[in-house]
């Protein structure tokens, strides 16, 4: 049996009132639970449309046939009006999402701004971010949420220190290949990293694979005795890539593969080691992520 800890980043509202319910449903019926992590503040997404001046952005762009993908609600929201509170609006999907067994998670307060600024917030601007978005959260869940995963695997030296005095399990900010308390300023952080090792739809379609090869692209690179966390999006496996992600689940059955939420992988995991985290690129993606750098021995 090889276990694959499952991700679900809900972005958008989009993805919250369409791709949440069909992802809950499916999962469901595989008899799976995941970590999903919630947008909660404003939807601001479209204002992602500048960056169409940027001939790699605008690459994949075309290459992932992005209108058709996440929907031209997606790419227009918050451009002409302000984009609606996901939180106030979709609280009861929240709330059953939770309900049905999976655990909850703060994604972001505003996405969008996370993405676009983070690396221009001083770290008490973080931190009010991360609060509303808590705040929110934990009011509609009726308790403290699970864990946090940055928007776009983007987190800084500041993120981390805001971070800190917020109770989540663990975070999950960055890609990587095993669990770690990363290191800032020649000290572990207080919560432990669950990195995402493998990657996602938009990094592999058309570069890689196609559609047709694409499950079993992925599935070929899960492997056996090593950390194996895979992200998928609402806006794109709860939705347009549905039935995809359907025959994925069905295929990883046939091969033994088993899914779980990321704080089951770090309850059974006794060594944890201290990495850094370092901004770096990768292909598939246009800008920076933050990746696992070095690992020391593991501390128990």
């Amino acid at each position: 049996m090889i276990h694959v800890g499952l991700r679900i980043d809900v972005d958008t509202l989009r993805g919250t009132r369409l791709g949440v319910p069909e992802l809950v449903d499916l999962l469901a019926h595989h008899h799976i639970r995941a970590s999903f992590f919630f947008s909660v503040g404003p939807d601001n997404m479209g204002r992602h449309l500048w960056r169409l001046l940027r001939p790699a952005f605008l690459a994949k762009m075309v290459r992932t046939r992005a209108a058709s993908l996440y929907g031209w609600d997606i790419l227009i929201r918050g451009t002409l009006w302000p984009g609606p509170v996901i939180g106030r609006r979709c609280k009861e999907i929240i709330k059953e999402t939770a309900d049905a067994g999976h655990e909850i998670g703060l994604h972001a307060w505003d996405h969008h701004h996370w993405q676009a600024r983070l690396t221009q917030l001083d770290l008490e601007t973080i931190a009010e971010q991360i609060r509303k978005g808590w705040d929110m959260l934990a009011e509609i869940l009726g308790r403290n949420p699970d864990g946090f995963a940055s928007p776009a695997w983007q987190v800084t030296p500041d993120a981390l220190r805001a971070l800190e005095p917020f109770p989540f399990r663990y975070t999950s900010d960055c890609r990587g290949h095993s669990l770690f308390r990363p290191v800032v300023a020649g000290r572990p952080v207080r919560h432990a990293q669950v990195p995402t090792t493998l990657p996602t739809y938009d990094e592999l379609i058309g570069l890689s694979c196609t559609p047709d090869t694409y499950n079993d692209t992925l599935l070929d690179m899960i492997q056996p005795d090593r950390l194996n966390v895979l992200t998928v999006h609402a806006e794109v496996e709860g939705i347009r890539c549905r039935s995809l992600f359907r025959d994925f689940l069905v295929k990883a059955g046939r091969r033994n593969i088993t899914f779980e939420p990321l704080g089951s992988i770090l309850s059974r995991t006794e060594a944890i080691g201290e990495s850094d985290i370092q901004q770096s690129t990768m292909a598939g993606r246009q800008g920076w992520i933050a990746c696992q750098h070095r690992v020391s021995d593991p501390t128990i």
